[in-house]
């Protein structure tokens, strides 16, 4: 049985219990916190500091996500030094590369009224890493928030093809020894890029529709569907563009009790047989009246 006790949060007493994270409570109290490198389908990184609450008694602010409720705590989340730490940062991050990808990152900034301008100068620029078909690689855009390496190591597809690499300025995402990943490890699952918050790793498909001002969210319809191609039943969102009549992403939702939200190659990539001999394109065309 899962014990329940009192904590305080912002000077109100509230009702917790064990099995709860500091996270966990304030949403279900409705107290925006922003996250950065916490998602729901991995476990919690504490990597980004965008959470950040004080506790009494505590000398250093502790990261909500990764932070166990206990009995009688005393939480903060609303003090001028959560505030001060939560916009340091993101200023930081908005000074470290492409933020144009990174909604949570911006409204984030935007809340706390973070500057782009604090932190200026030269840095380190990574670059694109484009080595093969099905995603790319943009580590402009990288915040090292570490839900790529979750992904691809023993939260999920136990590959380990990507790997923290460097040190200071110089830390970065990287397969092995700095390999292109067709000579890694990489079992092309994409369940990095399912993941990834800014759009330093995106299907290849919305990078191309991108580069070519193409991309339209407004006209794509999603559509359930079962994969076809074994018997786990692993539930796909086909995102069809109406205005091209083809299928421009598969994603998985992370509430499927199947899936998770988390796919094979097949899964997320393999759909060019809906459009097999049609010889219409380069795109994926979606079934007709689906």
């Amino acid at each position: 049985m899962i014990e329940s006790f009192t904590v305080s949060v912002n000077g109100r007493e509230e009702t917790a219990s064990g099995d709860e994270t500091i996270l966990d409570l304030l949403r279900r109290l409705g107290i925006e916190t922003p996250t950065l490198c916490q998602h729901d389908a991995l476990a919690p990184a504490a990597a980004c500091r965008a959470c950040v609450v004080e506790l009494k008694g505590s000398r250093v602010l502790a990261a909500a996500c990764q932070r166990r409720l206990e009995p009688g705590m005393e939480i903060r989340t609303d003090t001028d030094r959560v505030e001060s730490a939560r916009r340091g940062v993101f200023e930081l991050l908005l000074g470290q590369g492409d933020t144009a990808f990174g909604p949570a990152l911006l409204k984030g900034a935007l809340s706390l009224g973070a500057s782009a301008d604090t932190y200026t100068g030269e840095r380190y620029l990574p670059g694109m890493r484009d080595d093969n078909d099905l995603f790319v690689r943009d580590y402009d855009r990288c915040i090292l928030c570490m839900r790529c390496i979750e992904a691809c190591g023993p939260e999920v597809q136990n590959a380990f093809a990507l790997a923290l690499s460097g040190r200071g300025f110089d830390t970065g995402i990287a397969a092995g020894f700095g390999d292109a990943l067709p000579a890694s490890a990489c079992v092309f699952c994409g369940n990095c890029v399912a993941v990834c918050p800014t759009g330093a790793l995106m299907d290849r498909r919305e990078y191309v529709l991108r580069k070519e001002h193409d991309w339209e969210p407004e006209e794509q319809e999603i559509v359930q569907t079962t994969c076809s191609y074994c018997g786990v039943g692993c539930q796909l969102e086909l995102h069809i563009d109406r205005s091209k009549n083809e299928i421009v992403q598969i994603t998985s939702p992370f509430g499927d009790r199947t899936s998770q939200g988390f796919l094979c190659v097949k899964g997320r990539y393999g759909y060019s047989f809906v459009t097999a001999g049609s010889g219409e394109g380069t795109g994926q065309k979606a079934p007709h009246g689906s």
